[in-house]
């Protein structure tokens, strides 16, 4: 959800502040007060192509931030692109000057392309082709699948393992189909498959041979550390000392510690001589056992840093080439069975694409007349609406279904894609039956609708106003509006104004409180002379709407 919008120094905005809340924001003014730049600056946050002139007069460069909060999905989506964050906080910055313009995501500056990787999913704006994600053709296919049955979600399922089958299948038999390779590999095989077995690695080998071979580099060094230990143990007496104590302690049993602790030294001393003897006795250099450990060693070292410094990965990589071998040596009778395989799995897929066909093509039935209804409900008089199927030429893990929404908004027209109608006013109101329709199984968080008030009035506008608000309970809605049927409807209301010192003009907004609210809805219903009949004409449709919610 967008909860800060900070602009400086962009058209006629000097620098303003702008917080938004859950719910329906809607932002009113005069002609000509600066409404658009909000979009702009929006726009400009999230991807939209920079134009040196949109900076204000004056100033070398202009600036717009966006703060959003995240949700899970979100949060996935920015360990994806490998961008940090933190406190549940998603920060937008675009700075732009007369020579360069920079992106940044959480202080983290970033491409274009990277930026709207993670903005697509953030907003769409009605009014302006950016960011509509329902004029996208790609979306249609799984904003219909979102209306079909959960047996839908099922079948997609199961068709996308059988197509993910297929296609390891498929590349499977490609492996070996050039002869001069195939036979490349396997001579390289055999021989890296024998290298790996004759080798015959042991777990903790190298280890322990390792070992061996410092005892062996270092055996003089040992030997004569341990024969100078020997001579100054076999040279040290402490028995004297022993017994002028032990007959000290009986004069006193305090003493008594001091003996026993002695008496086991003496023991230790007489142990330790014992068993270095007897290690002296038993150490001797073995030429041919050290050279041994030496090759033994390389061979190790050799294969661990040809296949892998894992045993346990050495002898799963063994068995994966001793499988590929076995594929390669009998490829001819293996591309059969693969076939075989092949072929079962292709009608498997194709079957389950005709039932998804089948079970699209009778959901839209219902969604056509769904949203026709709400087109109708928006002063669409005559309006067509058509979702088309065609068959694309290679299916994919959604089936062989291309989806495409047309519409055609006056009697006689041809029905044509919906990114091809050209009124903004006209188009936003088309997206705010769509949004309606689909409010519950889109997964865009905020909404801008800008003219969507164009050409219409009276009951329409009430319907406007009634539809931003029931979408606005399940996501945050933004709507710049000039008609007090869809201001009374807003949880929040900010007037954009313009004033001017006499050299310079600048924007300003400004959050309304309820009195506010009140002298903005009268404005909009009588112009700018506030009679005591027209505020109270506004604060009687600030009830009736409020009774409403």
């Amino acid at each position: 959800m967008l909860i800060e919008l900070h602009i400086k120094n962009l058209a006629l905005i000097k620098k303003a502040d702008i917080y938004f809340k859950e719910g329906l924001s809607v932002l009113s003014g005069e002609t000509g007060a600066g409404k658009s730049i909000l979009i702009d600056s929006i726009n400009l946050a999230l991807g939209a192509k920079a134009n040196k002139d949109i900076i204000r007069i004056g100033e070398n460069e202009g600036f717009v931030e966006l703060i959003f909060t995240l949700d899970e999905k979100r949060k996935e989506k920015l360990k994806e692109l490998d961008i940090s964050f933190e406190d549940n906080l998603l920060i937008l910055t675009r700075k732009i000057s007369s020579t360069r313009s920079v992106c940044r995501i959480n202080d983290e500056t970033v491409t274009l392309a990277k930026l709207r990787q993670i903005t697509d999913t953030l907003i769409d704006i009605h009014g302006q082709h950016e960011h509509q994600s329902l004029l996208s053709a790609g979306n249609n296919l799984s904003l219909l699948d979102s209306f079909c049955p959960n047996e839908i979600m099922e079948l997609k399922n199961n068709l996308s393992k059988d197509y993910g089958e297929l296609k390891r299948i498929n590349q499977r038999i490609q492996e070996g189909i050039d002869e001069r390779l195939r036979k490349r590999e396997i001579d390289i095989l055999d021989f890296e498959i024998s290298e790996i077995k004759n080798a015959d690695i042991k777990m903790n080998e190298e280890e322990e041979l390792e070992q061996i071979f410092k005892k062996g580099k270092n055996i003089s060094k040992i030997n004569d550390v341990l024969s100078e230990l020997l001579e100054e143990l076999e040279n040290e007496s402490i028995g004297s000392n022993i017994r002028e104590i032990s007959d000290i302690a009986t004069l006193d049993d305090e003493l008594d510690f001091v003996v026993s602790n002695l008496n086991t030294i003496e023991d230790l001393i007489s142990e330790t001589i014992h068993y270095t003897n007897k290690y002296l006795d038993g150490l001797e250099y073995n030429e041919k056992e050290y050279n041994r450990v030496i090759e033994r060693l390389d061979i190790i070292r050799h294969i661990k840093s040809k296949y892998s410094n894992d045993y346990n990965k050495i002898k799963e990589l063994l068995k994966e080439k001793e499988k590929r071998l076995e594929f390669l040596k009998d490829y001819e009778g293996e591309v059969v069975i693969l076939k075989e395989s092949a072929s079962k799995l292709q009608e498997s897929i194709l079957m389950k694409c005709s039932k998804i066909s089948d079970m699209r093509k009778n959901i839209a039935i219902t969604l056509t007349e769904r949203i026709k209804e709400e087109l109708e409900d928006l002063n669409f008089l005559g309006v067509e609406f058509e979702i088309k199927f065609t068959k694309k030429d290679k299916i994919s893990r959604d089936g062989y279904d291309a989806v495409e929404f047309l519409i055609s908004t006056n009697p006689g027209q041809p029905l044509k894609p919906l990114q091809m109608v050209a009124s903004g006013g006209e188009l936003s109101r088309i997206m705010l039956a769509l949004k309606t329709v689909f409010a519950n199984n889109d997964d865009i968080q905020t909404l801008i609708f800008d003219e969507i008030d164009t050409g219409i009035s009276g009951k329409t506008a009430v319907k406007v106003g009634e539809k931003l608000r029931n979408i606005s309970k399940g996501h945050q809605v933004l709507c710049i509006s000039h008609l007090p049927q869809i201001a009374v409807m807003a949880d929040q209301n900010l007037f954009i104004s313009k004033s001017t010192d006499g050299k310079s003009t600048q924007t300003n907004i400004d959050l309304l409180d309820k009195n506010g609210k009140i002298k903005e809805i009268a404005r909009l219903i009588g112009g700018s002379n506030l009679t005591e009949g027209v505020l109270k004409t506004a604060r009687e449709m600030i009830q009736e709407a409020d009774s409403r919610r």
